[in-house]
């Protein structure tokens, strides 16, 4: 279910420049809304099979839909035309720069349909669209903390005001890794399997330092210091050393958080002065990008001792 309404205003909007859309007519129709995140071509409905008509779907024409069109009359055109916006489909794009006809525009206008008209290919555009509203349409949330990219593992690191996630961030990016979001991480899943990273567009490439105030990472460290996006590897909550009184020193038991219905590896990393924060995440990043591959160190040591002390045991007998 989805949390909001996904309007054909807002994916032009946001979109429009990736598409290359153009807004040809049925601009009061904006606010319709798009209920499905993927394309449908209508050439059988303008055919006249309207029976099971995608028709919550954006709609695409292509070169055989628009010369079917031209072979039609006038008067076949405004009736296929009626046909088509007689069913509530959120807008129509005409792909390839192809030329929509006066009949078009003229009953795209009535029924405050909106159609645009886009230079790429029918394919191409079909397939730029769907992944722009599977993004669109995408469960979102956002996370507390700041997020760096270390050895293309994406790392979220947690932690109460004044820990030292500030200082721990600007270590790793000197250190040549690259900064996603600073304070507030925004999370959206993709393909129902990953968990992507961001940053709101008006605070990317910058972060707050206590004690300086706002600085422009990328001006300081270079555009490499930033990316724009990562899927979330690993959370790291920062913690004093007193408030955590259990530590797993081997690290066998895996421990998970949960971000929009997935689970993340979790790593609680005790802080106190004199400990090189920024070494310890990084260290942590590496031993999860391990782990993803299959080896798992502490696992590898237990059935060391599992079969050490069962040699031991069959030399006793």
């Amino acid at each position: 279910m989805k949390s909001k309404q996904i309007t054909v205003e807002k994916v032009f909007a946001e979109h429009k420049d990736e598409l290359k859309l153009e807004l040809l007519a049925g601009k009061g129709g904006l606010s319709r809304e798009i209920i499905e995140p993927t394309i449908n071509r209508p050439g059988l409905v303008l055919a006249g099979f309207t029976k099971y008509f995608a028709y919550k779907r954006v709609q695409a024409l292509g070169n055989a839909d628009v010369f079917f069109l031209r072979s039609l009359t006038a008067a076949e055109r405004v009736s296929c035309y009626r046909q088509l916006f007689a069913f509530k489909i959120p807008c129509l794009v005409y792909s390839r720069n192809l030329k929509a006809d006066e009949q078009m525009l003229e009953a795209a206008e009535q029924a405050q349909i909106p159609v645009f008209r886009t230079p790429l290919l029918t394919m191409n555009f079909i397939n730029q669209a769907t992944i722009a509203l599977e993004t669109i349409f995408a469960p979102r949330g956002s996370e507390m903390g700041s997020m760096v990219d270390i050895l293309g593992v994406g790392v979220i690191i947690k932690g109460e005001s004044g820990v030292g996630k500030s200082e721990s961030v600007l270590a790793l990016i000197e250190r040549g890794y690259s900064l996603v979001a600073d304070d507030i991480v925004k999370v959206h899943l993709e393909d129902g399997k990953n968990v992507i990273g961001t940053s709101s567009p008006l605070t990317r490439d910058r972060m707050e330092v206590r004690g300086i105030g706002i600085i422009n990472v990328a001006a300081m460290f270079g555009i490499k210091s930033i990316r724009s996006n990562k899927r979330v590897d690993l959370v790291i909550s920062l913690k004093p050393w007193q408030d955590v009184p259990d530590v797993d020193r081997l690290g066998l038991e895996q421990q998970f958080i949960e971000i929009l219905g997935l689970k993340i590896p979790h790593m609680i990393i005790p802080i106190k002065p004199g400990r090189d924060i920024a070494r310890l995440i990084e260290v942590a990043a590496m031993h999860t990008k391990l782990t993803i591959t299959g080896y798992n160190p502490a696992q590898e040591l237990n059935e060391r001792l599992l079969a050490q002390i069962a040699a031991n045991s069959s030399r006793q007998k």
